[in-house]
């Protein structure tokens, strides 16, 4: 045995500095400088990190330190600062402790629009190691019944508009739009060494987000504190290498909704890197630019069709859109001709683009710097302390550079599971850890991203994930419905859009409308179903599987009139 261990030791190649691959393990590692990490036995909350942080960035201490606008609120140009921001988490965790009897890991579900209560309520809650569960305020009753059932929370967080859809839980539901909300955010005297009284595992879950399953209802992923730490940390250290003395004060636009794990992350990034963010309750076109132009935006995170309004829209010659120095893309891969067509109009903003799940908590590969920017289709090198795999689907082979297969990651940013759902987990996290993502990609010679198609066949609505199986399964809940099939069709606005074959029951005379209008009633509006075809039967494979490749083809070769 001794023999064999030292022919390893002298067969060890070195990963390749243009790849980041490793000829042996078939492995792909980060072309990026490692980034430390706080030792992962060592009690510590997403909070506690975030705010440590803080108190080293430039961004923060400079000019009136503490005083920096942390959010801004543009449909009424309400703001908080970093030290109202603090003072009001403490208030509010110290509230929290007093009046309930909530216990570490205790889960939290969150119903709300947009407001200031949400980032209060996600730093008080996960700085005494309560676990947050947002959800989309829009989803359904029977969404949100089916999502309280996987996390089992104990309390929930709601406003006189979204309490209505919950089911009564232990601790009832505490209104946010209420005197007694308001009260908990302005205790006198509040000791703030109350996050330092709780001890908090990284390894605790932090938040429970929601990502859609192709192979049915949604999932609830456990993010904890160290997959979290671990992203923002990555962050921080690219900020402080690219730093560049002239830049202005960032200020980021969120048009991605708290609840998104998009949303959840940057909203990390941004307190914890002493920057300014604005939002809007609910997102338009015109406030966005409005916004811009008022506030000095200088990033957006965005999604494809986002950026095509960019390029289409004369509206944005209204506005002062000068402050605008990045754009980062995520929620669907960006084509080339899109890309070049923005960089024509807009030649002084930056567009980049990144790829990530909710089960890698937002990120795993980004572009850096001008340079990278310049690779257009690419969604960017592996993120820092990111190790991944290209798997042949059908062999289950790792390959080389150049060649397309499924693609797999691991890494410190990645999910501790699927809440409630073992099989799940074990379909999607292999034993040694790698999580399987369901797309199909390569990487080039020089260590770049391409995201080439779905594994999965989830519909990509804008930047919402839209699973077929759902809308099937209620589609056929319809008393005149006899089969259905879900499958995305292109769109130039969405991305892609839900349509539905559907074969009618005999002496059914059911219209396009009245099925559109079945579903609309039962999900969020993003998953409602905008084309039906009739067909007179579902093309399936022996075992009964649906052949969605057919009717894609069929769908395409269809025509572009609209129904």
């Amino acid at each position: 045995m001794p023999m064999a261990k030292t022919e390893t030791n002298h067969r060890r190649p070195v990963v390749d500095r243009n790849t980041g691959f490793c000829s042996l393990t078939k492995t792909f590692h980060s072309l990026r400088p490692n980034v430390p990490l706080p030792p992962p036995s060592q009690p510590l909350s997403l909070p506690q990190f975030a705010l440590s942080l803080l108190r080293t960035s430039s961004a923060y201490t400079d000019g009136d330190g503490g005083d920096t606008t942390f959010i801004v609120d543009a449909t009424n140009n309400q703001t908080l600062s970093y030290s109202q921001f603090i003072a009001q988490i403490h208030s509010l965790a110290y509230s929290l402790k007093k009046n309930f009897s909530l216990s570490q890991n205790d889960v939290a579900f969150i119903l709300s629009p947009p407001s200031f209560h949400v980032p209060l309520l996600y730093f008080a809650l996960m700085a005494l190691g309560i676990v947050v569960s947002p959800s989309n305020p829009l989803a359904s009753e029977s969404e949100i019944t089916h999502q309280v059932r996987l996390c089992k929370p104990v309390i929930a967080f709601a406003t006189s508009k979204t309490s209505s859809k919950l089911p009564s839980l232990k601790l009832g539901t505490v209104l946010l739009d209420s005197p007694e909300f308001q009260s908990f955010l302005t205790q006198p005297n509040v000791d703030t060494a109350i996050f330092d009284s709780v001890k908090v595992s990284q390894h605790d879950t932090a938040a429970i987000l929601y990502s859609s399953g192709t192979t049915g209802r949604v999932k609830g992923v456990m993010l904890s504190h160290l997959n979290i730490i671990a992203l923002i940390a990555g962050y921080y250290h690219i900020r402080y290498i690219l730093k560049d003395a002239d830049e202005p004060h960032p200020v980021s636009f969120f048009t991605v909704p708290f609840f998104h794990v998009f949303g959840f992350f940057m909203l990390s990034r941004v307190f914890s890197l002493g920057e300014t963010m604005v939002f809007t309750d609910r997102f338009e076109f015109e406030g966005m630019l409005r916004a811009i132009e008022k506030y000095k935006v200088t990033f957006m995170p965005v999604s494809p069709p986002l950026v095509v309004a960019f390029i289409k829209l004369e509206l944005t010659k209204k506005y002062d859109l000068s402050s605008l120095l990045l754009l980062g893309s995520g929620g669907a891969p960006l084509g080339k001709e899109v890309t070049e067509r923005f960089k024509e109009k807009f030649p002084t903003v930056q567009l980049i683009q990144g790829y990530g799940l909710t089960e890698t908590g937002g990120g795993a590969t980004r572009v850096v710097g001008p340079e990278e920017a310049a690779r257009f289709g690419s969604v960017g090198r592996l993120g820092e302390n990111m190790e991944a795999k290209i798997v042949d689907p059908e062999t289950g082979e790792a390959l080389p550079p150049g060649q397309r297969g499924e693609l797999w990651l691991r890494g410190p940013t990645i999910m501790k599971g699927y809440v409630g759902d073992e099989k799940a987990t074990a379909e999607t996290l292999d034993s040694e850890g790698w999580l399987k993502t369901g797309d199909i990609c390569y990487f080039d010679s020089e260590g770049f991203l391409y995201i080439v198609d779905r594994l999965k066949e989830l519909i990509k609505y804008k930047a919402y994930q839209v699973p077929p199986a759902e809308l099937e399964h209620l589609l056929l809940s319809h008393p005149e419905i006899a089969d259905a099939a879900v499958i995305p069709y292109p769109d130039e606005e969405a991305g892609q859009i839900p349509m539905a074959y559907v074969v009618r029951n005999p002496g059914s005379s059911i219209t396009e409308a009245q099925v559109m209008d079945f579903i609309a009633k039962q999900v969020a509006p993003y998953k409602k179903i905008r084309r039906v075809v009739f067909i007179n039967s579902i093309p399936k494979s022996p075992a009964g599987k649906i052949l969605r490749r057919e009717l894609v083809n069929h769908s395409l070769s269809a025509g572009k009139s609209k129904l």
